[in-house]
């Protein structure tokens, strides 16, 4: 991974006023993320996103991201190096995870660590096993449904009723 920059993050007062703004400037579409307090930037290749500020005391700025393989070692390589680490480890969902910290000159700066994916079958063996697996259930999906409890019932009465005779 060359740990390039992801992701750019607006933290601002009023999230409904930067929108109108950058979208009246950039052309830029919106999807709000429900229940998250935050507004993806449908925009180009790399993701943005707008949120209200976490902290009252921060100032409105834009956040770059930088995508890692590890958030935690990273943040204690920064750490190590004089940063302050300002979020840890924080995971985002299914998504990922990210932190913040703040160089020895004052810049802040996001990393993001993507989930990793479900392995995929590597080999032919794999598939055919994965495959296998499944074919008991289409087996069983193909048949036909069991008689609806309304037909099934008469025929039982019938039955019954023969028998008591």
């Amino acid at each position: 991974m060359a740990n390039s920059f992801c992701h750019f993050e607006l933290n601002t007062t009023d999230v409904a006023a930067a929108k109108k703004f950058y979208g009246k400037v950039f052309d830029w579409a919106y999807e709000d993320m429900p229940g998250m307090g935050y507004t993806m930037i449908k925009a180009g290749t790399t993701g943005g996103g707008i949120q209200k500020k976490p902290m009252a005391e921060a100032p409105t700025m834009w956040l770059s991201y930088v995508e890692v393989d590890s958030v935690k070692a990273t943040l204690a390589k920064a750490k190590k190096a004089g940063a302050t680490i300002v979020q840890d480890f924080m995971p985002i969902g299914a998504m990922g995870a990210i932190g913040i910290f703040v160089d020895p000159a004052g810049a802040a700066l996001g990393v993001w660590e993507r989930a990793a994916a479900a392995p995929a079958a590597s080999n032919k063996k794999a598939a055919k096993k994965v495959s296998k697996k499944a074919e008991p259930a289409a087996k069983a999906a193909a048949k036909p449904a069991a008689k609806p409890a309304a037909k099934a019932a008469p025929k039982a009465a019938k039955k019954a009723a023969k028998k008591t005779k």
